[in-house]
């Protein structure tokens, strides 16, 4: 069983984000990296591009798939995890310690259409 941390929110996308007042720090589950296998780029936006939830912003590549990331929140880009850029497989080691992007929350209300750890377990499963 992958592992999912209660503290965080959960796209049926396999994206999670961490909430630090208006800030969300996204990445993406540790189920999502063990089924992509070995990862080899990640493609990430800029700092200051806008995102929404819904659209995709960059994408994963292993060496088996490649997979868009989808934003699960909208806002402004402030923060690329720029360690994936020359060490992408950080996302394999933890999937959880190795964030993507962090974003400005424009609709914090967005995250009541995430699902909790309890949801996202079950998703797994299924």
């Amino acid at each position: 069983m992958s592992k999912v941390l209660d503290d965080r929110k959960y796209s049926d996308s396999h994206e999670w984000v961490k909430v630090d007042g208006d800030v969300a720090t996204i990445g993406i589950s540790d189920y999502a990296q063990h089924a992509l296998g070995n990862i080899v780029y990640v493609d990430m936006p800029e700092t200051g591009d806008e995102v929404n939830q819904g659209d995709d912003f960059g994408a994963v590549e292993s060496v088996k798939a490649a997979s868009d990331l989808i934003s699960p929140v909208s806002g402004e880009v402030i923060e690329v995890n720029e360690e994936l850029v020359d060490k992408p497989e950080l996302i394999n080691e933890d999937a959880f310690g190795n964030w993507i992007i962090k974003v400005k929350l424009s609709d914090p209300s967005e995250l009541d259409k995430l699902m909790d750890a309890d949801s996202y377990k079950k998703l797994c499963e299924a």
